[in-house]
């Protein structure tokens, strides 16, 4: 279990931005230092104020001890290694979440084509020969996504290019992610 208490909020990162974004934006800077071909990431978020009230002796343990007004509301608690060789969505299907959690958020790699290429791609392949396709694309993109989501509905993602890698870089919005935000959600289900 890691605390992403210690990572200082990118200089980017607007300051009247939601503690969803805050928290999301927090878990990309995270990502990003620890560079890229990495494996997927899950994170739990904690209300950092009830953690500090509840578990006070954890709080101190992250350095989350003192009430920090720059702080984000909500505490990324990196969780143990996604298992090797399992698909993202079956994994996620296994998930499910104590009462003191109040959202989560996963960052994975994956290859994107642009909007432009969608005409191009071949029909009736299998998910391992779509892959294999994007791989060999010459306009693809490798991205981070950061996706988190709350008990309550809220959403929003980070989306950063490997070829563009800087914190003033990164697109955020809500709806960047839909079908990893819903997977994400159904763990609280």
């Amino acid at each position: 279990m890691l605390s992403m208490s210690n990572v200082s909020p990118s200089p980017g990162t607007p300051m009247a931005a939601s503690p969803l974004t805050r928290a999301c934006l927090e878990i990309d800077e995270y990502a990003a230092g620890l560079g890229w071909d990495q494996p997927a990431r899950l994170f739990a978020l904690v209300d950092t104020a009830r953690l500090r009230k509840q578990e006070p002796r954890l709080a101190g343990q992250l350095g989350l001890d003192t009430d920090d007004a720059g702080r984000s509301s909500l505490t990324p608690i990196e969780q143990d290694s996604l298992p090797a060789g399992t698909a993202l969505d079956k994994f996620l299907g296994t998930v499910a979440w104590p009462d003191a959690v109040v959202g989560c958020a996963l960052t994975v790699e994956r290859l994107m084509l642009p909007p432009s290429a969608e005409a191009s791609v071949p029909e009736g392949l299998s998910d391992k020969q779509l892959a294999k396709w994007v791989a060999g694309h010459p306009e693809r993109q490798e991205v981070r996504l950061t996706v988190a989501v709350l008990r309550d509905g809220s959403r929003e993602s980070a989306v950063r290019l490997r070829e563009k890698d800087s914190p003033t870089e990164v697109l955020t919005g809500a709806g960047l992610v839909p079908g990893l935000a819903e997977a994400l959600a159904a763990t609280f289900s």
